[in-house]
């Protein structure tokens, strides 16, 4: 079943008298429990496709479902919404709150979400993915305290607080050395397959789209290529 189904998305952003097209008529599909790669270049159009993917901005053209519901006319309020309840996101730069505790930055989305979670529950929901990220000896650190490799892992965990069906890592290992880059994307990779989110990495690095299993290239506003990482290469306009 589509997680994500784009029919057309164009985006073209208008500086004064310049029309400046950044997306150029791009459908795909993304099917739940997938691990997608979404790989080019600076300036390719790929943060663009991200933002607008995950509820961040609005396309100028095309159609755009997230789990059956058509998001590409939605409000920005409602757009808000939709991300809260469904959409996780970790960065290159890890957007840690400083002088905040790798548990209370963990805690911090439930106070936005229209869910209604308990301090304690929000508690134990932050404590058990502190944990499974493997920082459960770190809960009273701030990041100042931590690696660059274990502020991602609380990055991570804040991430999945509101228990999104899809992720967003948008280059995720870009300030890490090639070791704890290896750790995280691992880590990636079994929430996964043992979680069942679908995740989509953001990047520009051949090494880390390896990670997963199927690699849309971006070239100028237009999907240049999709296929199966090892798989044999072609042009996928339509998508899956």
């Amino acid at each position: 079943m589509d997680l994500i189904k784009l029919e057309g998305i164009e985006k073209t952003y208008y500086l004064g008298e310049v029309d400046l097209p950044v997306l150029k008529g791009i459908s795909l599909r993304v099917a739940r429990g997938e691990l997608v790669a979404l790989m080019g270049a600076s300036g390719s159009g790929k943060t663009t496709l991200m933002n607008i993917l995950g509820c961040l901005d609005r396309p100028t053209g095309g159609r755009y479902w997230l789990d059956g519901q058509e998001i590409a006319s939605l409000s920005a309020d409602a757009r808000a919404g939709l991300r809260n309840r469904k959409i996780g996101f970790v960065f290159q730069n890890f957007n840690l709150l400083a002088r905040t505790s790798a548990l209370e930055n963990v805690i911090m989305p439930l106070s936005y979400t229209s869910e209604s979670v308990s301090e304690r529950e929000a508690r134990e929901r932050a404590i058990g993915l502190l944990n499974r990220v493997g920082l459960g000896d770190r809960f009273g650190h701030e990041p100042s305290q931590l690696s660059g490799g274990q502020q991602q892992r609380v990055a991570i965990a804040r991430s999945l607080v509101n228990r999104p069906s899809l992720l967003f890592a948008d280059e995720p290992t870009g300030n890490l050395d090639s070791r704890t880059s290896e750790e995280i994307l691992r880590m990636f990779q079994q929430l996964n397959t043992e979680e069942g989110i679908t995740i989509i990495l953001v990047t520009h690095d051949a090494t880390v789209a390896q990670h997963a299993r199927r690699i849309i290239r971006i070239r100028d506003g237009m999907i240049e290529d999709d296929a199966p990482v090892g798989g044999v290469h072609g042009s996928a306009e339509v998508g899956r």
